[in-house]
């Protein structure tokens, strides 16, 4: 005749196992890995934005004696082509970096030439750029700001759905979005502007922008003849960076969001844009703007 199982040992079985279990997952599910602590930002706790996982690709390149490095591109990547020449040639001595910014569209058709060693541009590469052989790396996260004149008539804020029908042309008065009254003129960016592409494509989800004779066109891709022709009814947008300390501007939120906060509906990545395989030089300096020297470089006043 068996013996009856004890109801102390079976007791014992069961609590081990659920400890085994509860302990498995709290290891594998609950608990995040260093890894992804790593990557959530302090501030909203969500995930920073991917850079580039090609930029280990560059680490620690050795630098040729007298390189020489030319840059052309993004009017919104003037400041970062600034700082990282003056922090290039400081620590390797006999470098130069070479930058101009006749807009990311130029800086594309140089580079393709032959003219450049690194186009700065302001959007992501279309398949078909890609195709043709050439790489990027992320170098900044930085997002377009909606802007009007210190006195605009312009509200502080406006709804995403405003400034796309500010925008496609369906608003043309500051009495639709506001108390004032006085017609809304736009201020435009050249379609080879690639700040230009990025807020179509934010704003007017490919939409083409409203042709009617409130719109101003400006002849070349610059912020500071943007910023100059808006008066109090005009407006526009730009790189943040370029436009948060400046004193002669509103930055306007949307949908209550300021361009600093999380979920702001407009971020755009910079870049630079290289032929492959790139040269020595091209993998030095690129090496130096995604290291943590570079970056730090990059934010510097």
């Amino acid at each position: 005749m068996s013996k009856s199982p004890n109801l102390s040992s079976i007791g014992s079985i069961l609590l081990t196992v659920g400890l085994l279990v509860g302990g498995w997952f709290w290891f594998f599910v609950m608990n995040p890995s260093k890894e992804d602590v790593a990557n959530q930002s302090p501030a909203t706790g969500s995930a920073e934005p991917e850079l580039d996982g090609q930029n280990t690709a560059f680490e620690n390149a050795p630098v040729p004696p007298a390189a020489k490095v030319r840059i052309d591109g993004a009017t919104s990547m003037v400041t970062i082509n600034k700082n990282l020449k003056t922090a290039f040639e400081q620590k390797f001595p006999g470098t130069r970096v070479i930058a101009q910014s006749r807009g990311s569209g130029q800086g594309l058709k140089a580079l393709q030439a032959g003219e450049i060693d690194l186009a700065a541009v302001s959007r992501s590469l279309t398949p078909q750029e890609k195709a043709t052989g050439l790489g990027s790396v992320t170098v900044s996260v930085d997002p377009i700001a909606v802007v009007v004149g210190i006195n605009s008539l312009a509200p502080n804020n406006l709804t995403a759905e405003q400034v796309r029908e500010i925008f496609n042309g369906s608003i043309s008065l500051w009495g639709q979005v506001s108390s004032k009254v006085g017609q809304i003129r736009i201020i435009n960016r050249p379609a080879t502007s690639g700040t230009r592409q990025v807020f179509q494509d934010l704003v007017l989800k490919g939409s083409p922008f409203g042709t009617t004779p409130n719109f101003i066109t400006l002849p070349r891709d610059a912020t500071t003849p943007l910023l100059q022709a808006l008066g109090t009814d005009g407006i526009g947008y730009a790189t943040y960076s370029q436009v948060a300390a400046q004193s002669t501007v509103r930055v306007l939120s949307v949908d209550g969001r300021s361009p600093s906060a999380p979920l702001y509906p407009y971020p755009r990545s910079l870049l630079y844009v290289y032929k492959t395989p790139p040269s020595p030089t091209v993998k030095a300096f690129l090496g130096y703007a995604v290291s943590p020297e570079g970056k730090q470089a990059i934010k510097s006043d």
